[in-house]
């Protein structure tokens, strides 16, 4: 019986070891060190590039339409002519908007990386 207990043992070990050297995806987080280019550091010996690094939207500037229906706030002119006088006016219709959320200097991330190591995405900031 005792050998059989540690044959089990030694399958579990390999079967840790095996899982381990395929390189499965792992959790890690970062600190944007560079902008432009980016560049995001996960420990004192491994800083990620651009050409590492595959980002989420949620990391990114990007353009959303947006159905808006709304007046305009009134604004007064400064001659004093009527063509400036104060008014207000429709604003409808699908609009284009650009949502700036990339990365900025400083900040932490969290990154899963992908199988084999080579490559990692950013999924989103980290709110300390």
């Amino acid at each position: 019986m005792n050998d059989f207990n540690e044959f089990i043992q030694l399958i579990k070990k390999a079967s840790v070891e095996a899982v381990k050297a395929s390189k499965p995806t792992a959790v890690e987080y970062g600190k944007v060190t560079s902008t432009s280019p980016l560049k995001i550091q996960v420990d004192q010996k491994k800083t990620l590039t651009k050409a590492q690094l595959i980002l989420t939207r949620n990391v990114t500037d990007y353009k959303v339409k947006m159905t808006v229906d709304h007046l305009t706030e009134n604004r007064s002119g400064g001659s004093g002519e009527a063509a400036y006088a104060s008014h207000n006016h429709g604003y409808k219709g699908k609009k284009e908007f650009i949502v700036h959320n990339a990365l900025e200097l400083g900040e932490k991330v969290i990154l899963i990386q992908v199988q084999g190591g080579q490559k990692y995405v950013v999924v989103d900031r980290v709110i300390a």
